[in-house]
């Protein structure tokens, strides 16, 4: 199950199906079958700067942010992997640096968010290199024609 909540200000510029797709083709990426569930948060730069601030003493704002989980979710009786939190604002920004669509630019910060939830990292060279492969593919499966940064 992935849970999608969109700040009441971005709803009418963001399909959340994409989201979701972005969400479902990743886990599908990592494992055969989706078990597990999840939240897509997205927000803006204000509040990713306040999660920055709060959970990884850095004083700026930042385009995802992924809180892992773990745990057996009560309800669903799936593994909740965590939150992905997106800033919206952000995201549009880089995608007009970027000279793509903010669209592609959300699917990618949706995938790049979930697999750090997965355990992937991009800190090393050989980890980074593990992560912009994964990427590439989910992306390239979803039709999305990003490079990451």
């Amino acid at each position: 199950m992935i849970n999608i909540n969109i700040l009441n200000s971005f709803e009418s510029e963001v399909d959340p199906s994409l989201l979701e797709k972005a969400a479902q083709t990743t886990l599908k990426y990592h494992r055969d079958t989706i078990t597990s569930s999840l939240s897509l948060v997205l927000s803006d730069d204000d509040h990713l700067l306040q999660l920055n601030q709060q959970f990884k003493d850095i004083d700026s704002p930042t385009d995802v942010l992924s809180f892992q989980g773990d745990y057996i979710d009560p309800d669903s009786k799936t593994h909740y992997l965590g939150d992905v939190v997106i800033s919206f604002t952000r995201a549009e920004a880089q995608a007009t640096n970027a000279g793509h669509s903010v669209e592609s630019e959300l699917q990618l910060l949706v995938v790049h968010g979930i697999l750090h939830l997965l355990g992937y990292d991009h800190v090393e060279d050989h980890d980074k290199a593990r992560m912009w492969s994964a990427q590439s593919e989910i992306l390239a499966r979803l039709g999305v024609d990003v490079t990451p940064p």
